[in-house]
């Protein structure tokens, strides 16, 4: 029978991936003592290795800074968007009063 696919909360892959970086499990103890693959350990403890080294993750991130990280950028494309429709607008607006004064 086919596992069901599971889903984790970026606090438990943090965890799981600090076993490895700071308690000294390998990868494959710290599968067996959480009942997780060898590849999404591994690829949590490489995610967690880049954070921790300041890059910003593709995918969520595990670290409470690079959440934040996430969520900023995230807020400057919706504002830049804002910005640029609030521009185009305004452009309209204008191009409208020229016509009605000629």
């Amino acid at each position: 029978m086919k596992r069901q696919r599971r889903s984790f909360s970026a606090g438990f892959k943090r965890e799981a991936a600090q076993l490895v970086l700071d308690e000294g499990y390998s990868i494959a103890e710290a599968c067996r003592s959480l009942d997780v693959g060898e590849n999404s350990m591994r690829r949590w403890v490489n995610q967690l290795e880049n954070e921790r080294s300041g890059k910003t993750p593709v995918a969520k991130a595990l670290t409470p800074e690079q959440q934040r990280i996430q969520e900023l950028e995230a807020r400057i494309r919706r504002l830049e968007k804002e910005k640029s429709i609030l521009k185009k607008a305004t452009a309209l607006l204008v191009a409208d009063e020229i016509k009605s004064t000629h």
